[in-house]
Order: C-alpha cells, then structure tokens, then sequence
C-alpha cells in the first residue's frame, strides 16, 4: 500500500511538473511559424485533481476496510 501511495505522489508531482512546462513554452507561434498545440496545460492539471481525488478515495475506503490504520496523535492530546 506504501508503495502504491508513493507512486501515485510522485505521478501527482509528475503532472504539475509538466503543467509549469507547458505554461513556460506557451506563448506566440515560434519564428519558423509553427503553433504550438494548445490545451496541454489545462490536460496535465484536469489529470492532476483527478488522480489526487482518486487517491483520497483510495486511502479512505483502504482504511474503511481496515487495510490501514490511522497512526497519530491521539484524539484530545
């Protein structure tokens, strides 16, 4: 379960990563007339919110099932 939280951390941070790239080379057509395609940015931060909700989900039905356990302060310390 680690492991599969680990992952989908690092893909969350993966598509935010490539969101500020897109925003960075986003812009007017290149000088050889080229456009760019457009849309990526707002792809790679729809994929983003969805693979986090994704996870929260994931995270409390693992613990609904009993597959986790919470491991923090205790309630009213």
């Amino acid at each position: 379960m680690k492991l599969l939280v680990a992952f989908a951390f690092v893909a969350i941070l993966a598509s935010l990563v490539m969101a500020l790239v897109y925003m960075m080379r986003g812009g007017p057509p290149s000088p050889e007339g080229i456009q760019r395609p457009k849309g990526n940015m707002a792809k790679a931060l729809a994929f983003r919110v969805g693979f986090s909700i994704l996870l929260f989900i994931c995270v409390l039905i693992s613990w609904k099932m009993g597959w986790i356990q919470p491991s923090g302060i205790p309630a009213g310390a």
